[in-house]
């Protein structure tokens, strides 16, 4: 897929609007990760490289459901972004209004200015196409590097674009850099292991890579419901009665199609499902009543391990198991290990695997860790993500 790209555009003596995805975690006003802020820097720091230009940042943070809620202002945004680039950071009292115009006017070459949440406006989510172009007349130029929220057609990832010559950021080109050739082209053999804990909402992305990968790993809690599926006893565990026909389905596909598919062979299970349970070993398929499954026993680890050390192409996303939880953290840890050490290229497709490889320190050996969760997942499932379609080029 080929998007417009900074590189087409001049933005000398340019105001730029810019949509990047701050929506951070943060806690008593500290941020707890600023990795979405860092990856927006490559694309900032070159466009105010370019003489006199300026920009103009939009975000979101959190859902405050269209109502101007103090507990999700982008202000410690603001200042972390402050530091992060060694330059001031003009921060708005609002995204749009005459006072946001006069700060908007007032800038001069290489100043920035972080307008305030844009899902305070209830426009913002609904593509409302007035809400649109009011936030589009701050800018000459639109650039969007929000890959996170790119599966999301809204005012300021989609709606803007119809007002502005636009074109992508380095981020998403990077996304796209590496999700495509996964689902047009991967090296072979191609591995991808999905977990989390329901296959409810995997079930499109399952179905979009059985039939171009070389082996699917299936693991975290959506594996019971396919264990269960193949007439095992599951215990307690996590289970999705009416996915039970979903998960036939997929396991048949991937027999007719001639392809490896493979699940947990071994567990550690508890009695509770709580942090200070006791780990309790099955050395089995068949977990009997009234065990949990709560990760991956060490079988199912070696499986994992003869199949990723000789892939050329893996894409990673679920947890194998309970990873917040130290007594069952293990086979998160473990795969993320695996995955850090093969040769071919790696994948980790969002959520809460990018916790995972960051919790044990993995990141900085994976090739691509994407920032979006909802957004990887969509892309993954062959979907066209709103955000970026509107920026191909024609």
């Amino acid at each position: 897929m080929k998007i417009r790209s900074l590189r087409d555009f001049d933005f000398k003596d340019k105001r730029v609007l810019i949509r990047f995805d701050y929506n951070v975690p943060i806690k008593n006003g500290q941020i707890k990760d600023d990795t979405r802020i860092r990856e927006s820097l490559p694309t900032l720091n070159y466009i105010l490289e370019q003489p006199g230009s300026s920009c103009i940042i939009m975000s979101h943070l959190g859902r405050p459901e269209g109502e101007k809620n103090p507990e999700y202002s982008l202000k410690p945004v603001a200042q972390r972004l402050k530091e992060l680039t060694g330059k001031p950071v003009q921060m708005a009292s609002d995204c749009l209004g005459p006072e946001v115009k006069r700060q908007v006017e007032a800038l001069k070459p290489g100043d920035i200015l972080l307008l305030e949440n844009v899902r305070f406006y209830k426009g913002e989510t609904k593509n409302d196409p007035d809400f649109a172009k009011a936030l589009a007349e701050f800018g000459e130029i639109y650039v969007n590097d929000a890959f996170g929220t790119a599966h999301r057609a809204h005012a300021s990832t989609e709606g803007v674009a119809k007002y502005l010559p636009s074109c992508g950021g380095f981020l998403i080109e990077k996304e796209i850099r590496f999700f495509s050739p996964l689902l047009e082209n991967p090296e072979i053999p191609f591995v991808a292991l999905i977990g989390g804990a329901k296959v409810s909402t995997k079930i499109d992305v399952l179905k979009s890579l059985l039939p171009r990968c070389t082996t699917l790993i299936i693991g975290g809690g959506m594996s019971f419901t396919f264990l269960k599926a193949q007439g095992f006893s599951i215990g307690k565990s996590l289970l999705e009665e009416d996915h039970l026909e979903t998960a036939r389905e997929i396991l048949n596909l991937g027999k007719s199609l001639k392809k490896e598919i493979i699940l947990p062979q071994d567990h550690y299970c508890a009695e509770v499902f709580a942090e200070n349970a006791k780990p309790i070993y099955i050395d089995g398929r068949e977990i009997p009543d009234p065990l949990i499954g709560m990760d991956v026993g060490p079988k199912t680890l070696e499986s994992y391990r003869r199949i990723l050390e000789k892939a050329k192409s893996i894409v990673w996303n679920g947890p194998v198991g309970v990873f917040e939880f130290e007594a069952f953290s293990k086979g998160t840890l473990e795969v993320a290990r695996m995955v850090a050490e093969s040769r071919g290229t790696t994948v980790i497709g969002g959520g809460d695997s990018v916790s995972a490889v960051n919790k044990f320190g993995f990141a900085s050996k994976i090739d691509h860790v994407s920032t979006g969760g909802g957004a990887s997942l969509e892309f993954l499932e062959g979907k066209v993500l709103p955000g970026i379609a509107i920026l191909r080029q024609e």
